[in-house]
């Protein structure tokens, strides 16, 4: 897109952002709704007595982290691969709608509820989710490639758009879940997830030539040009036959690396039944696997010029840290998930119920009006160029509201109630709702602080949310429930080390990389968290163990020290990364 387009882009704003950043944020939302929808109900649903009013399958807390933790792994390694099918062959765009259909047949095959259509919607939920979560972030950092000082603030208004899908997503889901069967609350995050692909793909006249496949000359120009902005002395840098079979041997073995712990778990099915001087085979496989990777990642980056060679360090460098945040911040989607289910006193009555509902109305209500807002200035900008895009949006958000209603009026109407443990989750998207607009203005004052120290800021203030809960639970007996204004707190703090890490690392990523590698380094920064969520989950499952072990509070404590030491250490780096990064700021 050259010079003209793009300012002629940025004429029909909302918010002072293009209308497109919009059309982006309510796709991602929609996407969002639906996989933190299902997130929210797995381990509960695989955790949940297999008797009762809304029956389970009786897993325990490790088994079902060994199955979610290999599931969200999965999640994250196949944008990689999605990232370079959309960059060579289909273009951003439609990568986007395969993937969102794929996605939505998953949510189809969930509703159906037996355990085979569960582990065929999951893997049509992993194959989906590799199309379209690289290519997002690849069509928005497209529209601001002219505009670079404006991304840190797109990419955080962006992830309100993902957590606003998330918010919703997790209370709507969960709560249709828990009241009317797992398989609604399943169902309903596939409605939304075709409704977004409609109001996506109808939105396309919006973007012009964005998010589609180049040309050969105008891949060839965005090569010279990113040469040109990056290092005059770059040069291409082909993949080798030795590189290929390092990438296939590397990705093989994490693979079924990934299987054999569910199925050793869970199937007793062990795909590595040795040991190498002591050392499980399991392990031994992995190991190898990663110096197979870092081998080919070093010899790589051995090849590139001098300025973009160490601009990848410094993306690699972030790319580590990023592990230690979310094994810790995924806590969310297990430990925190059980932790709310068996250690929170969520009973209420009387004037507690009453006071619940009343905030709960506003956490709801609030949101929802904002969001319509929202709906309406991109409506108002966009209405005639994209007509049947904005029709469907409101249809979705006629929906949400009618559910929604429906929920709140229910809840009313009862004299004693409990609260449910996923409602819990969204407390974190709620307050990136309310404090994204903040932190988005700090990074764009004088106060913007180097990145670096925003990457060890947001570990440190995370960790003491862990700390909040390891204080929290202290000394407790069994059987006995924790006060849930600890598990509030935790995930207020969670929610400001997200905002300090998370769309800032999408920003650098962007800005750090050469234009013709943004969709694979988005995919490898996604085999980041890829890892931090295995770790996660797998962590996350031993809370039974190390409870009964320890204590709980040690549990927490686990999480409270880590990413601590992470983000002194990254802050301590600022120097170094400084002088790796060139410039860029």
């Amino acid at each position: 897109m050259n010079q003209d387009t793009q300012d002629n882009f940025f004429k029909s704003t909302v918010l002072g952002h293009p209308a497109g950043l919009f059309v982006l944020f309510f796709t991602e939302m929609w996407e969002r709704f639906s996989f933190y929808g299902m997130r929210v109900l797995l381990i509960l649903f695989l955790t949940a007595s297999v008797s009762g009013v809304n029956p389970g399958w009786g897993w325990n807390a490790e088994n079902a982290g060994a199955l979610y933790g290999t599931y969200a792994l999965l999640l994250y390694i196949t944008p990689i691969f999605g990232g370079i099918i959309a960059d060579r062959y289909i273009g951003y765009s439609w990568a986007v709608v395969v993937g969102s259909i794929i996605m939505t047949l998953g949510h189809v095959a969930m509703f159906l509820d037996t355990p085979f259509m569960l582990y065929l919607g999951l893997g049509l939920l992993v194959i989906g989710t590799g199309f379209f979560k690289p290519n997002m972030t690849s069509i928005l950092s497209e529209m601001y490639k002219a505009f670079p000082e404006k991304k840190d603030g797109a990419y955080t208004i962006f992830y309100m758009g993902v957590n606003a899908g998330a918010f919703f997503g997790m209370m709507l889901c969960g709560y249709l879940a828990s009241n009317l069967g797992w398989r609604w609350g399943f169902g309903l995050a596939g409605v939304f997830m075709l409704l977004g692909t409609l109001q996506f793909w109808m939105a396309k006249p919006l973007f012009g030539g964005i998010g589609d496949v180049p040309s050969k000359e105008k891949r060839e120009a965005a090569v010279a040009k990113s040469r040109l902005l990056n290092d005059p002395e770059d040069k291409p840098n082909p993949f080798t036959t030795i590189d290929y079979a390092l990438i296939v041997f590397s990705t093989v073995i994490g693979l079924l690396y990934a299987f054999n712990d569910p199925l050793s778990k869970i199937g007793g099915i062990n795909l590595f039944p040795f040991t190498v001087n002591g050392l499980d085979g399991s392990i031994f496989v992995i190991l190898v696997g990663l110096l197979l990777f870092l081998y080919l990642v070093i010899s790589r980056l051995l090849r590139y010029t001098t300025v973009v060679r160490d601009r990848m360090i410094a993306v690699i460098v972030f790319a580590f840290f990023t592990i230690f945040f979310w094994m810790s911040f995924e806590q969310a989607a297990s430990s925190l998930v059980l932790f709310a289910r068996d250690n929170v006193d969520r009973s209420l009555e009387g004037t507690s119920l009453t006071v619940f509902n009343s905030i709960n109305t506003l956490l709801t209500v609030v949101p929802l009006i904002i969001i319509s807002v929202v709906l309406f200035l991109l409506a108002k900008q966009t209405w005639k160029k994209i007509t049947i895009s904005n029709i469907v949006l409101a249809i979705t958000f006629l929906m949400v509201w009618g559910i929604s209603i429906w929920m709140l009026n229910n809840e009313f109407s009862k004299e004693a109630s409990e609260i449910d443990p996923s409602w819990f989750s969204i407390l974190n998207s709620f307050f990136i709702i309310a404090l994204a607009s903040t932190v988005s203005k700090l990074w764009d004052s004088k106060y913007n602080p180097p990145a670096s120290a925003k990457y060890g800021l947001g570990l440190i203030i995370m960790a003491i949310g862990f700390g909040l809960l390891a204080y929290g639970s202290y000394g407790i007996s069994t059987g006995v429930k924790v006060s849930m204004i600890w598990l509030v707190l935790a995930y207020l703090f969670h929610t400001i080390g997200e905002l300090f890490l998370s769309p800032v690392g999408l920003s650098y990523v962007s800005k750090l990389v050469p234009a013709r590698m943004v969709a694979f380094m988005f995919g490898m920064w996604y085999l980041a968290i890829a890892i931090g969520s295995k770790l996660a989950a797998v962590l996350g499952g031993q809370i039974e163990n190390i409870t009964n072990t320890y204590s709980l509070s040690t549990f927490f404590l686990i999480f409270t020290i880590v990413p601590a030491v992470a983000g002194i250490i990254v802050i301590a780096l600022n120097p170094l990364m400084k002088k790796l990064m060139h410039g860029v700021k």
